[in-house]
């Protein structure tokens, strides 16, 4: 493989382990556990690894050498910068507990596991993924593992390998699954560990011990450098409006980070939309109002942050689309033959929703009825909000101007930045951090547990300085409706409104809509003083008390 100068000089960095990690470590119990909520059905349905206490790692004084172990890993769902890292990590953790420790990855994510697709991961192969992004290493999959007939092929792999213990690479849907299948080899004696690791760009990934969940530092610094790069031509130009949707189906952190880095005049939080019970025309208004107002002083330019799932918390639209949620779900193959999908889904749902529904432009009202995700939800992302936000401040603003409240001109331009993000080569800091979080992952395994996902917190603290340790997956559990039915899922972290990095935002909002206060982050530092290349987010920095 031809690698670029960069790619060279980045195949040298040596992720910086936290210290307890470097010798012999032991696992010390901390209290039992229970999850964020319904904890008697959690409980109901994980008999067998509810209730765990979380684990922390401190270092061993008479340390016992152990036995070669074989590991399995999945890389599941969307990608994140630093998985490859993870696995780095993982590799040289088994490798510390035994030099003959194998690792198997199961190729192109769940689905290889169930059909049997694997490869033999070797020090040939790690060495040339070290500090890369992007998944291609084994490539990743969206098959969701739900089904016992599912769990008993995996495991029939599982045994003809000699594995003993699976690392699942996932978000939220993909740890509960870990949990699912840790829960049910458990109770059948199967001999099998299994460990999940905390990934999402999204952010939506976390708690008080999972602090963050890994890729969302580089996403959110790639997003920034080009949004700075935008301003600074918007600035320049002195006559477009920006309309900038990022990525955050299911909460607002990329958005609000981006904003936080790069200072736009506007950022629309969606968990805020829906606290406050906003409509549409009134996100549309206030959007409206700012232009406006920057018209007035000479300013006919600036730029609008949106999160991608935006339409799914404004209460209104939140309500028409869990309901489109269940109808299609329970009505798929008669929606499929119906001609005027249109008047069918107004003459079946409820007459507040169906109003709503009809007033959709067209092509918003297709979007909310196409093909469903995994999880039978709405693909939001296919949505193009800011382009219905963009065409509806400019309506907005011609009555504005009949009306001689609205000066100028306004013009338009549009961006969505997703998979810009995804693959990125690691931060200094999500490549500190993913290699952590696989090392750590062999320790738990080390350690003999199941059920747990690989925790490493203190994370504004320079890297040797982090807590390594475990907490069980069910603590995050909550139930939630899925395909129409309630279903254990790990409870999404969203955007808290008294949280500080939202307050320093809601602090400064105001003086950056009317004034140009714009941040040029510029590009990923992956070499230079620790000031410009290991800092963690500023959501990390204001979460954890940095002001």
């Amino acid at each position: 493989m031809k690698k670029s100068a960069l790619q060279k000089a980045r195949a040298a960095y040596q992720p910086k382990l936290p210290i307890v990690l470097t010798g012999a470590v032991k696992a010390v119990e901390g209290n039992p556990t229970e999850s964020v909520a319904d904890q008697e059905e959690i409980k109901k349905l994980f008999p067998n690894t509810y209730g765990l206490p979380e684990l922390k790692f401190e270092k061993e004084a008479n340390p016992v050498h152990g036995s070669a172990i074989n590991v399995g890993v999945i890389l599941s769902g969307g990608q994140a910068p630093g998985g490859h890292n993870v696995i780095s990590g993982l590799f040289d953790g088994i490798k510390k507990i035994h030099k003959d420790s194998r690792l198997y990855g199961f190729l192109m994510g769940p689905g290889g596991f169930v059909d049997h697709k694997y490869m033999e991961l070797t020090a040939d192969i790690i060495d040339e993924y070290r500090n890369t992004g992007g998944f291609d290493i084994i490539g990743s999959g969206r098959t969701k593992l739900e089904t016992q007939e599912q769990f008993d092929k995996g495991l029939e792999i599982l045994k003809e390998l000699n594995i003993k213990a699976l690392v699942i690479i996932g978000g939220d849907d993909s740890n509960t699954n870990a949990a699912i299948l840790a829960e049910y080899y458990k109770a059948i004696n199967a001999g099998v560990q299994v460990i999940g690791c905390p990934k999402t760009i999204d952010g939506d990934l976390k708690n008080g011990l999972i602090e963050t969940s890994f890729g969302f530092d580089t996403a959110t610094k790639v997003y920034s450098e080009v949004i700075g790069n935008i301003q600074r031509d918007c600035n320049s130009a002195k006559k477009y409006w920006h309309f900038i949707k990022l990525m955050g189906r299911s909460a607002s952190h990329i958005a609000l980070e981006c904003a936080l880095q790069t200072q736009p005049n506007i950022c629309i939080i969606s968990e805020e939309v829906e606290a406050k019970n906003m409509t549409l025309q009134d996100v549309v208004n206030y959007i409206a109002d700012v232009v406006a107002a920057r018209a007035a002083k000479g300013d006919g330019y600036g730029t609008v942050l949106i999160p991608e799932g935006l339409i799914e918390f404004i209460p209104a639209m939140k309500k028409l689309i869990a309901e489109l949620n269940d109808f299609l779900a329970h009505n798929a193959n008669e929606f499929a033959e119906v001609e005027n999908k249109r008047q069918y889904i107004i003459d079946h749902i409820s007459k507040e929703n169906a109003e709503i529904y009809a007033s959709l432009p067209e092509g918003v009202a297709r979007q909310l009825t196409l093909d469903r995700d995994p999880h039978g939800n709405v693909q939001v992302s296919l949505i193009e909000t800011e382009k219905l936000l963009g065409e509806m401040v400019g309506r907005r603003l011609a009555e504005m101007k009949q009306d001689g409240k609205f000066v100028g001109k306004f013009s338009a331009l549009y961006h969505f930045f997703g998979y810009e993000g995804r693959c990125a080569d690691p931060s200094n800091f999500d490549a500190d951090y993913c290699y952590a979080l696989g090392f750590n992952a062999a320790c738990l395994i080390n350690a003999g547990v199941t059920g747990y996902m690989s925790s490493v917190r203190n994370l504004t603290n320079p890297s040797v300085q982090w807590v390594a340790g475990g907490i069980p997956v069910t603590m995050m559990m909550n139930m939630e409706r899925r395909h129409g039915e309630m279903k254990p899922v790990i409870q999404k972290a969203l955007v808290r409104l008294d949280g500080a990095p939202f307050r320093k935002y809601a602090s400064k909002r105001d003086e950056w809509a009317i004034n140009t206060s714009y941040m040029y982050p510029g590009p990923i530092q992956y070499f230079g003083p620790s000031e410009v290349c290991d800092q963690p987010s500023m959501t990390l920095r204001y979460e954890l008390g940095d002001k």
